[in-house]
């Protein structure tokens, strides 16, 4: 029972972290801290060496968060962009400096500031700025040259001699604090809503469309890995010191440590002299030196195992908690914020915080009034994470958890095994509808340009808007006449509309807005059903055999068909043309027509989402769990003990992978339908031809 639980954790996270991975690189708001993100991502990582079978090739612990949008061009980058392992303790640095020396022997480090920015790479040909990509999923990134061409500090033309003829250089792209209260300053002024840091500020700012915008708010920019076929020198230090003299900005601070001593205090250094720094720091990165150790040391798929990021332990202030907000989400989920008096706290004046639930509120015994201590957590997110009770009045009350929806009034329910408070009036509450159409339209869902979250409102407010149905029935002149939008707006939103009729059946089913069911489980529930109707149709059990699909998924899925609205809603999209079906994948053989197949274990040659395409390209279909549907399971290493007590257990056929291929790639090829039309179409002409 425990080993299920732990697997069923496992999905829990990859979802979890996923979900933080996009809100932190795409959104430029992240919900919660580097500390948090980095514990829930060493969770995932200690299930996953222990279930090894049940490991995700996507994982979360392989992937570099992406931050590519529709907006630039996408550029793939000639080496990859890993990501940095994180330490937050001198003990776990002291173990990767002993596993470095057991490996090499005696080595020197380098030791540099990590800058709180956003991570670019510049390609420089003959001595010229010729390309800057993000680092977007550490495979292709957005091409922000033009932007990039305005921060003063990145050279467009190189200085000196003795550089390649093409490189790359990677840095970071940071907002000093200096530019960052100016924007914010002239954002107050203006009546805008204030930025929350400088590093999400930098990010903002690098995709924004104008590059006289990008030019007006003070970027600046500090590089620190050359990335070339051939080192130009033997050392990273000495690599460093060639970019500078070719005019590049390099960190003044940066040491050659040759002791755990020296790194050590370098550290502690820079823990207290950081807050002096004209910009965001969070940590400090390590480096093993020598470039010929580097090779030795190589790279897990994430991160380069020669180095090493130290982050600070976070900042705390106190603060008095003025009163608390409750803000509503498109699931009816209830959060409550903290109003605080405002604080400075790393860099940047905080005034309002979070405090996750009620759970929390009590158990830290929060309460109007109270001096409480606010924290970054990795300098991102405040959070309240205790209170001085020494200061606390002496006339305090406990906190009342509000019991109605702050929106709609409506009583709030706590489902079992949830944390949080919810509105269950899906129908009335607006800020659940405007979320639900915020989701419908975003990028990664139905991908509606011009319909953003104030334009939403503004047509949920006009009567034009009830539900994600009503976006196929707009209309333009009514659009045209609302405020802030005209006659192109409206236009381009028409337009978009049209467009996403166009959108494949996954992402149809990700932009619904189904419980549980994020971009990974929508694809996975298309593969498997193939259409809506099937999936709309099926029991709690069949939806469970579906990759990725639990019991607490099938049920949100059955709920969400068990609505009268929903269905109604449904059948509107469908009459207004979306994808409701997938599409049909190339077939090379029917080797496995009618065949339902597992995939277990780790595989010498592929990986298993290479083995369950496979399957599918041969006419079969993937199933995640073991049961008498089952005809057989192909077992790499590793395959779960459980899987196969019960597949033995139900007498399932266990095949090898060499045993897999064999069936496979013995098999006759089918026709695809094109070749089959063509050949029709040839022997027609040749008929016709004998006749004339």
């Amino acid at each position: 029972m425990s080993h299920e639980k732990d697997i069923k954790r496992m999905r829990e996270l990859e979802r979890e972290l996923e979900y933080h991975s996009h809100k932190y690189y795409v959104d430029n708001a992240p919900e919660i801290s580097d500390f948090d993100f980095d514990a829930l991502l060493r969770e995932l990582q200690e299930l996953e060496s222990r279930y090894p079978e049940f490991a995700d090739a996507n994982s979360p612990t392989k992937r570099v968060g992406s931050d590519l949008t529709t907006e630039f061009q996408s550029v793939e980058h000639r080496y990859a962009m890993q990501s940095l392992s994180n330490t937050y303790s001198s003990e776990e640095l002291g173990e990767w400096i002993d596993r470095i020396r057991r490996e090499i022997g005696d080595v020197e480090f380098v030791c540099e500031l990590k800058f709180d920015g956003t991570a670019i790479s510049l390609t420089y040909e003959n001595g010229a700025l010729l390309r800057a990509v993000t680092r977007g999923d550490g495979r292709r990134g957005d091409d922000v040259t033009n932007n990039v061409r305005t921060i003063g500090s990145i050279p467009l033309k190189l200085c000196s001699e003795g550089y390649p003829a093409m490189f790359e250089i990677r840095g970071e792209i940071y907002m000093p604090y200096a530019s960052f209260d100016r924007l914010n300053n002239e954002r107050e002024m203006a009546g805008e809503p204030l930025l929350a840091n400088p590093r999400n500020a930098a990010a903002g700012t690098l995709k924004q469309q104008s590059s006289k915008v990008v030019a007006e708010r003070g970027l600046d920019c500090t590089l620190y890995h050359i990335a070339v076929d051939e080192p130009i020198k033997s050392t990273h230090w000495e690599n460093l010191l060639e970019a500078k003299r070719w005019g590049f900005k390099v960190s003044e601070h940066i040491k050659v440590c040759r002791t755990r001593e020296e790194i050590e205090k370098f550290i502690a250094y820079w823990d207290t002299e950081r807050k002096h720094l004209p910009y965001a720091t969070d940590g400090i990165v390590i480096k093993v030196n020598s470039y010929a150790h580097q090779r030795t040391l190589g790279s897990t798929a994430k991160a380069p195992r020669w180095a090493v990021a130290y982050k600070f332990q976070a900042e705390k202030a106190l603060t008095k908690l003025l009163s608390v907000d409750f803000q509503v989400g498109r699931t009816g989920a209830v959060t409550p914020v903290a109003n605080l008096d405002p604080v400075q706290l790393a860099g940047t004046v905080v005034k309002r915080a979070s405090i996750h639930n009620a759970d929390q509120i009590e158990l830290l015994d929060i309460r109007i009034g109270d001096m409480v201590y606010v924290e970054k957590g990795g300098e991102i997110i405040p959070k309240i994470t205790g209170v001085e009770l020494s200061m606390r009045p002496a006339d305090s009350t406990p906190f009342e958890y509000i019991t109605h929806c702050p929106e709609c009034g409506t009583e709030l329910v706590r489902y079992e095994g949830e944390a949080k408070h919810f509105c269950p009036n899906t129908k009335e509450c607006k800020p659940q509808i405007i979320g639900r159409i915020v989701h419908f339209v975003s990028r990664k869902a139905m991908n509606i340009e011009g319909l953003g979250g104030e334009t939403i409102e503004l047509l949920w407010e006009s009567g034009m808007l009830r539900d994600i149905a009503d976006i196929y029935h707009l209309d333009p002149i009514q659009l045209a006449s609302l405020p802030r939008l005209g006659e192109k707006s409206a236009s381009n939103i028409i337009e978009g509309v049209r467009q996403s009729t166009d959108v494949p059946f996954e992402r149809v089913l990700f932009a619904l807005g189904i419980r549980f069911v994020g971009e990974t489980t929508a694809r996975y529930l298309a593969s498997h059903f193939r259409t809506l109707d099937a999936i709309a149709n099926a029991s709690v059990e069949e939806l469970s055999e579906a990759e990725e699909v639990g019991a607490k998924i099938a049920v949100a899925i059955t709920d969400y068909f068990a609505s009268e609205d929903n269905r109604r809603i449904v059948e509107t999209l469908r009459e207004s043309g979306l994808q409701f079906e997938a599409k049909d994948k190339v077939q090379t053989s029917n080797a496995l027509e009618g065949k339902s197949v597992v995939i277990s274990g780790k595989f010498a040659g592929r990986s298993r989402d290479d083995m369950k395409a496979l399957v599918e390209e041969h006419g079969g279909r993937n199933l995640a769990a073991v049961s008498a549907n089952v005809d057989f399971i192909v077992a790499g290493e590793n395959m779960g003990p459980a899987k196969l007590q019960k597949a033995q257990k139900l007498g399932i056929t266990i095949l090898s992978e060499e045993e897999f291929m064999s069936l496979i790639s013995s098999a006759e090829p089918t026709v695809a339908p094109q070749a089959e039309e063509q050949k029709a179409s040839t022997e027609n002409i040749a008929i016709q031809g004998t006749l004339f």
